[in-house]
């Protein structure tokens, strides 16, 4: 996309030192995919949060303004119950943290060409169930998009960034 065809988006999302929106950090992901050159404004308080949304008449952050009209809005939630949606973003937000970091590391081939999203929705459809055990919790994972073999190779390149050990 050359320069003169660049658009601009203003990006309004929550970045506190308590909690970061994760559906900000999937906004902005989104627009840099989409070519947009993106002013990313971090709100870092309740008061700033709560100035931004009085002052554009909005519900909600984040908030993409394109020009001066909002471009899109994260206003719906899938969850009935306040507790499942927390879950449910921190799931998110786990996911898009693992698979920018998984960028940065060799992936096995089958993943080399996955892109961001689509390593978020697999890794977060992955089947799980916690099974409460007197001495132990255990995460009981179904196989889905995400095979053991991967798994195995994911890891084995996580091992190799370690720095090798000092000898005294």
């Amino acid at each position: 996309m050359s320069n003169d065809a660049t658009q601009r988006a203003e990006l309004h999302r929550m970045v506190m030192t308590d909690h970061m929106c994760p559906f900000g950090l999937k906004t902005l992901d989104l627009l840099k995919r989409e070519g947009y050159e993106v002013d990313d404004h971090h709100l870092k308080s309740r008061d700033e949060v709560e100035d931004f949304m009085a002052r554009n008449d909005v519900k909600t952050t984040p908030q993409v303004f394109i020009g001066d009209k909002p471009a899109f809005r994260w206003t719906r939630l899938s969850c009935r119950k306040f507790r499942d949606n927390e879950v449910r973003l921190q799931l998110h937000t786990l996911a898009y943290n693992l698979a920018t970091f998984l960028r940065c590391i060799e992936l096995p081939e089958a993943m080399a060409d996955w892109s961001l999203t689509s390593l978020q929705l697999k890794l977060i459809k992955i089947g799980a169930r916690v099974v409460r055990h007197a001495r132990a919790i255990t995460f009981q994972l179904a196989e889905v998009a995400v095979t053991g073999p991967m798994v195995r190779a994911i890891l084995a390149a996580i091992r190799r960034l370690r720095a090798p050990p000092l000898c005294t």
